[in-house]
């Protein structure tokens, strides 16, 4: 009686069975990554009562995660500082927020800023939203001339962290400004004049404490004022404005690094105006008294350094250039 071979398929069966499982195998991966290409990441976020949340995920021109990128997020209706940071390695940046309207700042180094407007509702986490950073381009400089600051458009602002606590955001209500544009731009001169009295913190009485002889001393020192010297090209759109600060009856040499954001015809009438963004860090000590001595009275003070910006849209003079509004 024949016996019935039970040793299996043979090796060159074996073989092709093996690479039909594979086949179908990276056909599944191919189609799942696929899909997940082009689904939004999901970002589950835990809200605290009454806030809402949303993400984004900043990439390069070349559609690669951009980590490193500096986020900043601006509350429209007090052009306050919410929510700073930079995006991780995957490009992801995430910020917790009360409901409101804010403005979205990206900017990366050798890049082109990129502004975005975002509402946030109570108890709703939005969908992260894709931010592409284009290559910087050489930016048309401003017309030469005389450019003023439109100060409904404009925001000065600064963070102080208080000693042993958080940080202090504050911004100047009142100022007035403007930027001498001369036919070479290393030429050019700003200059910028800030009511020390209008500071504001969003707390009655630090604004006080702040305008007392302990710091600011408005009743001896109205004024804080800022005029450029020189104008350093660093790149791309990037600048340095050299100058002089002139606060609490002392002047200091200052260097403001400045992002040009370029010009543009819009506003009250379709007038022609540019914008900038510069920042600074200041040394307190250079300024006001010893904040040592000052901590010795137990008086509470914040720390002995402080973060000014200025972001700054400036209007182009002519017979007809439109008074903005208070």
């Amino acid at each position: 009686m024949a016996t019935a071979n039970a040793t299996g398929p043979g090796p060159a069966r074996r073989r092709h069975m093996w690479r039909k499982v594979h086949s179908m195998a990276l056909g599944l991966l191919r189609r799942r990554r696929s899909r997940d290409a082009h689904a939004a990441p999901v970002l589950p976020v835990p809200l605290p009562s009454g806030a809402g949340a949303f993400g984004c995920e900043v990439v390069d021109p070349m559609g690669q995660p951009m980590g490193g990128a500096e986020v900043t997020v601006t509350a429209a209706d007090s052009h306050r500082v919410v929510a700073r940071g930079t995006t991780d390695p995957y490009g992801l940046f995430v910020a917790t927020l009360p409901p409101g309207e804010y403005s979205m700042m990206t900017v990366a180094e050798g890049l082109s800023p990129h502004r975005a407007n975002v509402s946030i509702t109570a108890g709703t986490a939005l969908p992260p939203t894709r931010v592409m950073l284009e290559s910087a381009r050489q930016l048309e400089l401003p017309t030469a001339g005389t450019w003023l600051f439109d100060p409904p458009h404009t925001a000065i602002r600064f963070i102080a962290k208080h000693v042993g606590m958080a940080h202090v955001h504050g911004r100047f209500t009142r100022f007035d400004g403007g930027i001498r544009v001369a036919p070479t731009m290393t030429d050019s001169q700003v200059s910028v004049r800030i009511e020390a009295a209008s500071i504001d913190t969003g707390n009655r009485t630090r604004d006080n404490h702040l305008r007392s002889a302990d710091f600011l001393d408005v009743e001896r020192y109205p004024y804080i004022d800022f005029v450029s010297n020189r104008f350093v090209y660093r790149g791309g759109s990037k600048w340095t404005l050299h100058g002089t600060l002139t606060m609490h009856g002392t002047s200091r040499s200052v260097g403001l690094d400045t992002t040009y954001l370029g010009t543009v015809n819009g506003g009250y009438e379709q007038e022609l105006r540019c914008a900038a963004l510069a920042k600074a860090e200041l040394h307190r000590e250079d300024f006001t008294l010893n904040w040592r001595s000052m901590l010795a009275r137990g008086i509470a003070v914040v720390g002995p350094t402080v973060q000014l910006e200025l972001d700054v849209q400036a209007m182009y003079r002519t017979h007809d250039t439109p008074t903005p509004p208070e």
